[in-house]
């Protein structure tokens, strides 16, 4: 990554006829280019996103508990965990699992 001299903004490459150049975002400032200063590379792998949920009582006899009617049964005690489901940006969904049906469902802010 190069910056210019004369602003400090970011050069970025660009095409001029056969030749790439170096030119500042902010003031067009142009400066030749190496071979090192375009490679651009990008790694990482995109994880699978799937919803694990675990089956076992035990598991969630140790989650908190709230007070929200089970749209199943009718009961008003579930289970309660929360989990980034979506973008970052976007608000976390929160997951219930009734205590008398076992029942799981999601809400969405």
């Amino acid at each position: 990554m190069q910056f210019c001299d004369k602003c400090g903004g970011l050069l970025v490459p660009k095409k001029v006829g056969s030749k790439t150049v170096m030119v500042c975002r902010n003031c067009g400032k142009k400066s030749n280019a190496s071979k090192g200063d375009m490679k651009i590379t990008m790694e990482g792998e995109r994880q699978n996103n799937k919803i694990v949920v675990v089956e076992k009582k035990a598991t969630f006899e140790a989650l908190p508990k709230t007070v929200i009617e089970c749209v199943k049964c009718g009961n008003r005690e579930a289970f309660w965990w929360m989990m980034q489901t979506r973008a970052s940006d976007e608000p976390p969904t929160r997951f219930y699992r009734c205590t008398k049906c076992s029942y799981t469902w999601r809400e969405y802010e």
